[in-house]
């Protein structure tokens, strides 16, 4: 579902922050929905072992359905937060392709936080997310 009500804005002054996955601003009337950290878990919550991309997909496909629960999709997210242990350029590809592929170039806004560990040994990436109710 899409949620044209949103205003994108990518400044011109600033540099084009679409190859790396977000966007500068994004308005939006409507209620806003807050989404909790989302990582690759199992039915019991528990980290599921894998490399790092396996883990920002199966985290993703866990917002998605939150998302849903809410009555939403995809296209009513305005913000994510993400969280990447030890994070390189390499995993900021990974994450990039990853938000492409699930918002294609409507691109909410967007902060990658590098850290040194998540809440649960072996989680790799966690991802939270702002969304609206139009």
């Amino acid at each position: 579902m899409t949620n044209d009500q949103r205003d994108i804005t990518n400044p011109a002054d600033l540099h084009d922050p679409t190859p790396f996955g977000y966007s500068h601003a994004v308005s939006a009337p409507g209620q806003l929905v807050f989404i909790g950290g989302q990582y690759a878990s199992d039915a019991d919550g528990a980290p599921v072992p894998g490399d790092f991309a396996a883990q920002v997909d199966l985290a993703f496909d866990r917002l998605r359905s939150a998302l849903a629960g809410a009555g939403l999709g995809y296209g009513h997210v305005v913000r994510l937060g993400t969280f990447v242990v030890d994070h390189d350029l390499d995993k900021l590809a990974v994450l990039g392709k990853a938000l492409h592929a699930r918002f294609g170039d409507r691109l909410p806004a967007q902060t990658l936080s590098g850290v040194a560990s998540l809440a649960l040994p072996g989680m790799l990436f966690e991802v939270d997310a702002v969304a609206i109710r139009p």
